[in-house]
């Protein structure tokens, strides 16, 4: 039998200003290639499916599609949600999916959902288990002491009944870490991932009645563990730490308990990149090049450049973010935030502000810009 694991798939994020449903679309039309060329029998979706709790009419159509390509060609898609997903939104549906071969598993109701699957003579336990929290956890096992996230999973597989004869397959969508060693973040997981204390943490052990365990969370690919306990990671880089990423779908070869894994690699539509140097330079005719990949730039300019962003798109106009990297920029780097505000009005600090990072005066005009935006911001009083 054999398995497409995908995670992390964040339907309808934006990336800065730019729409990403159009690079989604082309690689969710790449792995269905990767499906019709490698004859996948099932794929398995670890979570973070849409990238907001309430999904944009864009991104829904966008799965709709996607889940609706699978059916048709008779592949078992398994599916459970994620931190980023509203669980009854993505439960809608879950009875008529099923009639398609969709098994949705987004809220979690007390016990470990399983689907049995038959190939041949052999048989697959898949094991969904949604992004749970400890809290949740507790109210359907008030006799058991859960006190942070691993004894969470811990009751609710000490609960279940499992075979480990059988081949079993788990999906999860949680913060899994290897002996003395946390998964590399992509980044773009979110301020509560990447901030993450022992509470959330959950050892790779737990799952040794497993015999692949298919991840959600973490957008970086790779193992945790051992090579069976595997995030896929995001299939398109969502953040400029991922840049160096190489993005892969973990193909699964079950035989019997045997467990083959092939990394299939993935080409976006347009990639992500960062550029450094000096405007000039990085503006080149022999400097320049892929037009259409998404650009962060660090520009190390000591002089001021007007409009720099709209001179940048002129070249790259999917540039998402620019910054510096000058004297200017690590004199900034130097102060005190702490006491920078002492015994000062609002004008100085913005007025002293501006003119260490352009090194001119600021005017009139662009003092009224910044207290009208200081007090929609609340940051000022009206009467400021």
């Amino acid at each position: 039998m054999k398995l497409v694991h995908l995670g992390d798939l964040h339907l309808g994020k934006t990336l800065g200003d730019f729409d990403l449903i159009s690079d989604q679309k082309y690689i969710l039309d790449q792995i269905l290639d990767i499906v019709d060329k490698e004859s996948a029998d099932a794929v398995l979706i670890s979570g973070d499916v849409y990238d907001k709790a309430i999904p944009s009419e864009a991104a829904t159509r966008l799965l709709d599609s996607f889940l609706s390509s699978l059916a048709e060609k008779n592949v078992q898609t398994f599916m459970i949600s994620g931190n980023h997903d509203s669980d009854d939104r993505l439960n809608f549906g879950k009875t008529f999916f099923e009639s398609r071969k969709v098994y949705i598993s987004a809220v979690f109701k007390g016990t470990l959902e399983k689907q049995v699957v038959s190939d041949g003579d052999k048989q697959v336990n898949f094991y969904l288990l949604p992004f749970v929290k400890a809290s949740q956890v507790r109210h359907y096992y008030l006799e058991e002491t859960i006190e942070n996230y691993e004894d969470a999973v811990r009751v609710i597989l000490d609960h279940t009944d499992i075979d480990e004869n059988a081949c079993n397959v788990l999906l999860a969508h949680q913060f899994v870490s290897g002996k003395g060693a946390d998964p590399s973040f992509g980044g773009s997981e979110g301020v509560a991932t990447l901030s993450v204390g022992t509470v959330e943490k959950i050892g790779y052990d737990l799952f040794d009645k497993f015999d692949y365990v298919a991840l959600g969370h973490i957008h970086s690919p790779q193992r945790v563990g051992r090579e069976e306990v595997r995030y896929a990671g995001s299939p398109l880089k969502y953040s400029l730490s991922e840049v160096d990423n190489e993005k892969s779908v973990p193909l699964i070869t079950l035989d019997g308990k045997n467990v083959k894994i092939d990394l299939i690699p993935l080409v976006p539509k347009r990639n992500m990149r960062h550029i450094r140097g000096n405007l000039s330079d990085l503006l080149k005719p022999e400097n320049v090049c892929d037009t259409e990949d998404f650009i962060y730039a660090t520009l190390t300019d000591e002089d001021i450049i007007n409009d720099v962003m709209g001179i940048l798109q002129q070249t790259y106009p999917n540039t998402v973010k620019i910054d510096f990297d000058n004297s200017h920029s690590h004199e900034i780097e130097q102060v005190d935030i702490s006491k920078i505000a002492e015994g000062r009005d609002f004008k100085d600090l913005i007025s002293e502000f501006y003119e260490k990072v352009y090194g001119v005066e600021i005017t009139e005009e662009e003092m009224a810009v910044m207290r009208m935006a200081a007090r929609e911001a609340g940051v000022i009083d009206e009467a400021d």
